[in-house]
């Protein structure tokens, strides 16, 4: 009978389905092999969606599967953008149309299902499980997370196994399983999230009392730091409201106030006086109004302290209101805390009405604070002093209001900014359950997660999806905790029956049908160079065309580059005069030539140049390390009579300088024309000339630098340094040195040529 049915079934394409999540299998009706998209009615519950009676009487879904669904929405915007390219890739292994996977992690449990297929697009859609799951599924999941390495056994023995192989037990339980891990570590980008019981850290009075102090100093920090503060200060209606708490035996004796909880309280006095609380917060006020760009009056009878003053009155007035005027109690404290949390201000006193002449009073000083607070007597857990400085408690409610997202999580902002990848935030959860009531304070860090991917049998998918459809909508099983929702590892039954349709499954999100492509994925982009489109492809064929015109232009002139058709490669000569004395190549009177020899050629007027370092310990020695561009004097020049000046150099082509050397000698260029400057009788400094071997070449060379003038004889050489030939001795130095004013004999000190040092 069943292998008839499996015939039949795949025949017609009917899935075959467990009769009351038992091992007997029967066989369903036949259906199309189609997507059939519906509504499923998902939606996010939050204050944008709900009418305001029910927001303030209850929290509007308020248990954890409405709130938490978020993520799985965070989730499926990550998916979008790489999932695309991560199948290309192979990092989920083989795949095709229908198939269905399982995404698992410590807290986040999705079934993501691949709908349709396309070039470089694949259509899916994501199924959101419940955060804290029931014991079936907690078993699931470690049966996934469970590795099977240590598994030595083979039948009843344990033998071992051979390395980064299964042992036989390991490999047959696998091939047994209807779902086999594709992935170990596949990173998506999302939240890490941490719950605090909020009661366990406000359970004593100086818990409360810390974070009523950070309350007190936030709302003063955002009445300092608003743009509407001067108005505040001259509204009349406020100054009226406010003149009372300026007298000296003015004291708030409401009894919300409470010497347990309230670090200003003056038991003199049986409340909050206006010396009081300038004895605890005056500093940090001053500080706060010093922070400004406009200076203002900060003094304890100032409009400003009496402001901040009023303004911390009825806000913690706003708390024990919220608390049933019992705070001191725990649960009361907290249910006021919340209640002010989410934003439900409820000002009952006569002597507080005077906020209502600008709403921002309350939505931009007094709510922000409240949440403020809170986040800083978080921080006070890890550094406790830290805060006492005024500078870096500024500084760090400036940066949590930048950095940080504080909002109720029924507020329609903490969704927006989830989506928009804020990088922390924190919120101040209440749930509800059965059988528990608590307080949690709920932190997000944007992160990178790590998944495990599974794959599911899609015909398995099918089979108990439509075995739980017959059972619950035909037969008409109402047990909620009927066998076809019971754990069982080797087909993953729970994960996969809690994430059908409702009221089939109780999945807590599912997306709509999402498209994602590989453009999006930029390891993928930045592999295959992007899609096909016209303006790719033009201007790939325009870089192309320019790559090709410099290797052209390289190619064309004698020993170049890419490099030097990139500065130029038509030009044989370059110009470097900024002061504007003479043309291109000519030297100025007085001074050397500015022409530059080219290798190779013989000129017998202009010998070549060649370089030279004086000895280390020499009188006239220069820094080490330094190269001096020399040019030789001729032996005619050297006898001509001592008082007869040398003729001018002889102009010679430039050679052609790369791209390097053009730099290097035009930036020395501008510093000559800083140095001398344009005027009658200037002439520019001399510009480095390259540096070139002589070869071959016999003469001695005069020398000028920044300490005196010297000569040295030359010798045939690769550099022309050291003796002349004939006088020179295997023993004699290479190079030697005279002192100012004593030139060698036959040598004129009117025929040297200046020395400029190469940088």
């Amino acid at each position: 009978m069943l292998f008839v049915q499996a015939v039949l079934s795949a025949l017609f394409s009917t899935p075959l389905n467990p009769l009351l999540g038992s091992a007997v299998f029967i066989m369903s009706y036949a259906r199309p092999v189609k997507f059939w998209e519906r509504d499923y009615n998902t939606k996010r519950v939050d204050h944008s969606n709900t009418r305001l009676a029910t927001q303030l009487d209850r929290n509007p879904g308020a248990d954890d599967n409405n709130l938490n669904s978020i993520f799985y929405e965070h989730l499926t915007r990550s998916l979008q953008h790489t999932l695309c390219g991560d199948l290309l890739l192979g990092r989920w292994g083989n795949y095709a149309t229908g198939d269905c996977f399982i995404l698992a992690s410590d807290y986040l449990n999705a079934l993501v299902h691949l709908i349709e297929l396309g070039n470089g697009l694949v259509t899916f859609q994501l199924r959101g499980l419940e955060f804290r799951g029931t014991y079936c599924q907690q078993r699931e999941v470690e049966a996934i997370t469970e590795g099977v390495e240590e598994d030595e056994g083979c039948c009843c023995c344990e033998p071992g196994h051979l390395p980064h192989m299964l042992s036989f037990n390991a490999a047959f339980g696998q091939r047994w399983l209807a779902w086999e891990v594709a992935a170990t570590k596949y990173v998506l980008e999302g939240y890490s999230i941490s719950d605090n019981n909020a009661a366990s850290m406000l359970q004593v009075f100086d818990l409360r009392k810390i974070l009523i102090t950070y309350y007190v100093k936030s709302i003063i920090y955002y009445v300092t730091c608003s743009s509407k503060l001067e108005e505040w200060l001259g509204n009349t209606v406020i100054q009226e409201a406010l003149r009372p708490c300026t007298t000296p035996s003015y004291a708030d004796s409401d009894p919300t106030f409470n010497l347990n909880i309230d670090e200003d309280y003056d038991p003199r006095m049986a409340g909050v006086t206006l010396s009081s609380f300038c004895n605890v917060y005056l500093d940090w006020i001053q500080y706060c109004a010093g922070r400004r760009d406009k200076p203002m009056d900060k003094e304890w009878d100032s409009p400003l302290v009496t402001l901040c003053f009023g303004l911390c009155i009825l806000g913690r007035r706003a708390l024990g209101t919220a608390s049933h005027s019992l705070s001191a109690s725990l649960e009361p404290f907290l249910y006021g805390l919340h209640a002010l949390f989410k934003g439900d201000f409820r000002i009952t006193s006569p002597r507080d009405e005077w906020v209502f002449a600008d709403m921002d009073l309350l939505h931009r000083v007094v709510a922000p604070g409240v949440r403020m607070s809170l986040k800083l007597h978080q921080d006070h857990f890890t550094s406790p002093d830290e805060y006492e400085d005024p500078a870096v408690l500024y500084d760090a409610i400036t940066a949590n209001e930048e950095k940080m997202v504080i909002s109720h999580e029924g507020d329609p902002a903490w969704r927006s900014a989830i989506l928009a990848n804020t990088p922390a935030l924190l919120a101040l959860r209440h749930v509800m359950d059965d059988a528990s009531d608590e307080y949690k304070i709920i932190m997000l860090n944007k992160r990178y997660l790590s998944f495990r991917v599974i794959k599911v049998n899609r015909e398995c998918v099918r089979g108990l999806w439509a075995g739980q459809q017959q059972e619950l909508v035909f037969l008409r099983n109402r047990n909620p905790e009927r066998g076809s929702i019971q754990n069982a590892k080797q087909a993953l039954r729970n994960m996969i029956n809690s994430s059908c349709d409702q009221p089939i499954g109780y999945p807590i999100y599912v997306s709509p049908l999402t498209t994602s492509y590989a453009g999006s994925h930029p390891q993928l982009r930045s592999l295959w160079g992007g899609p096909v489109s016209l303006h790719n492809i033009s201007t790939r064929l325009i870089s192309s065309w320019e790559r090709l015109q410099k290797g052209c232009g390289a190619g064309c002139n004698s020993g170049g580059n890419i490099e030097d058709s990139d500065c130029g490669g038509g030009s044989s000569s370059i110009s470097n005069n900024p002061a504007g004395h003479g043309q291109q190549g000519s030297s100025a009177p007085g001074g050397p030539s500015m022409g530059m020899a080219i290798p190779g050629a013989s000129n017998p007027q202009e010998p070549p140049v060649t370089t030279a370092q004086p000895q280390p310990g020499s009188e006239q020695s220069l820094p080490l390390g330094q190269n001096w561009v020399v040019r030789p004097v001729p032996v005619s020049q050297m006898e001509r009579p001592r008082r007869a000046p040398p003729p001018a150099a002889p102009w010679v082509p430039a050679q052609r300088l790369s791209g390097s050397q053009l730099s290097c000698t035009s930036s020395l260029a501008s510093m000559a024309s800083q140095l001398e400057g344009p005027g009658p009788g200037r002439a520019p400094l001399p510009l480095p000339l390259p540096l070139r071997p002589a070869l071959g070449t016999s003469a001695t060379f005069a020398y000028e630098g920044l300490c005196g003038k010297w000569s040295l004889p030359g010798r045939k050489g690769l550099n022309g340094l050291g003796g002349s030939e004939g006088d020179a001795s295997p023993g004699t130095p290479a190079s030697t040195s005279t002192t100012q004013g004593t030139p060698p004999r036959g040598v004129s000190a009117r025929a040297q040529v200046p020395v400029t040092p190469l940088v």
